[in-house]
C-alpha cells in the first residue's frame, strides 16, 4: 500500500476547551485521515495530523458490485494504522464514512460488520447527495476570501459529485457514476491505453456530464476541487519534485496546464508516470481521472479550478463540530 503522511502544526492558540476527533473517508481507491482540535467556543478546526493510504476496495466494483476479500483485507488493515495512529495522537473518538465502493457493493454490511469485529470502527455509508453535501462545506472550510456562489467537483475512484451554492445553502448538486477507478475497469485494458479505448471513456464521460452540466453554468469561474485526482494533478503541473501540501492548497490549476498533461499522460506507461512521484496505487488510474476533469473543464467552459486538500473529511469535522456547539 502507498503512504503519504504530513503534519501542519498550529502554536500559541489561546486555552479553550477542544475535543480531538479522527475523520476517515474511505473512498474507492483511497483513505484518508483527518485528525483534528475541534474548539466549539471559537468554531474552530485545527488540524493536527493528515494521512492517506491506498486501499482499492472498489477494485471490480463496478463489475462484480462485490468487494473481495483481498480488499477487505486491506481496509482492515487500514483501519487498524488508522486507528492506532489516531490513539497515538490522543484523538478521542474515530468517524468513519464510506462512499461510492460501499454504496455499490451487495455485501458492504458484510464489509462494515468485519471492520466493526477486527478494529472496532464503525463505518456509515454515504448516499451520493451527503457525500457531496459534506465535501462541498469541507472543501472551503478555513479558506479566506470564498465567493459568494462557487462550484465543488470531487473526482472520486468511484463516482463525480459537482455541487454548487454558497455556504449556508446548495443550489445544485449530482453524483455521478463516473470514477478513475471505475472507468479505468470499464475502458482501459492497458496503459497506455489504445485510441479507441481512449475515445470510448471520452465518449461516455461526455454522455454523462452533458446531461446535466448545464446545471452549472452560471457558476463556472467560481470553482473549486477536491480529492486525490486534482491535488495529484496539482502536483504534477507544478514541477514540485515532492508533493507539498501547502503549495498545492488554494493551487490555481489552468485548462491550459491540464490538456497538455492528459496528452503527456495518454501516451504514458505506468512505470513512466511512477517515475514523476505518483504512487503505484493512483498511476494506472490518473490517466482517467485527468480525462475526466479535462472533460467537466472543457464542456463547462472552466477556466481554471482551485485546488484545495480538503474536503469531505473537513466536512465530517464541521458536522461534528456543529453538534458540539449545540452541546448535543
Amino acid at each position: 500500500m502507498a503512504l503519504n503522511v504530513y503534519h501542519i502544526s498550529f502554536l500559541n492558540f489561546p486555552e479553550t476547551v477542544m475535543k480531538r476527533v479522527s475523520f476517515v473517508d474511505i473512498g474507492t481507491n483511497t483513505a484518508l485521515l483527518l485528525i483534528a482540535d475541534l474548539d466549539p467556543d471559537n468554531n474552530r478546526i485545527l488540524p493536527v495530523l493528515h494521512r492517506q493510504t491506498i486501499v482499492r476496495i472498489g477494485k471490480n466494483v463496478d463489475e462484480q458490485k462485490i468487494i473481495d476479500h483481498a480488499a477487505m483485507q486491506r481496509l482492515i488493515q487500514c483501519m487498524l494504522d488508522f486507528k492506532e495512529t489516531s490513539k497515538n495522537h490522543d484523538a478521542q473518538s474515530i468517524i468513519a464514512a464510506g462512499t461510492s465502493a460501499l454504496r455499490d457493493a451487495k455485501n458492504r454490511m458484510e464489509i462494515i460488520d468485519e471492520v466493526v469485529r477486527e478494529s472496532d470502527i464503525v463505518i456509515k455509508t454515504l448516499s451520493g447527495e451527503e457525500e457531496a453535501a459534506m465535501t462541498f462545506t469541507g472543501a472551503v472550510a478555513g479558506m479566506e476570501d470564498i465567493p459568494e456562489r462557487f462550484t465543488v467537483i470531487d473526482i472520486g475512484g468511484g463516482s463525480t459529485e459537482i455541487t454548487m451554492g454558497n455556504i449556508g445553502h446548495i443550489e445544485e448538486s449530482v453524483s455521478l457514476d463516473i470514477g478513475s477507478v471505475r472507468l479505468t475497469e470499464r475502458f482501459f485494458t492497458s496503459q497506455p491505453p489504445t485510441e479507441k479505448e481512449f475515445q470510448a471513456a471520452k465518449e461516455e464521460i461526455d454522455t454523462t456530464f452533458t446531461s446535466t452540466i448545464e446545471l452549472f453554468f452560471s457558476c463556472r469561474e467560481q470553482v473549486y476541487g477536491v480529492a486525490g485526482t486534482l491535488t495529484t494533478i496539482a502536483h504534477l503541473v507544478s514541477g514540485e519534485k515532492e508533493f507539498d501540501p501547502e503549495k498545492i492548497h488554494n493551487y490555481l490549476l489552468r485548462y491550459d496546464q491540464v490538456k497538455p498533461l492528459l496528452d503527456e499522460l495518454q501516451s504514458s506507461t505506468v512505470e513512466r508516470i511512477i517515475t514523476k512521484g505518483i504512487p503505484e496505487g493512483r498511476a494506472d488510474v490518473i490517466t482517467m481521472g485527468t480525462l475526466i476533469l479535462h472533460q467537466f473543464m472543457r464542456l463547462l467552459g472552466v477556466p481554471e479550478i482551485r485546488v484545495s486538500i480538503q474536503g469531505l473529511r473537513y466536512g465530517l469535522a464541521l458536522k461534528e463540530l456543529q453538534r458540539l456547539r449545540s452541546g448535543e
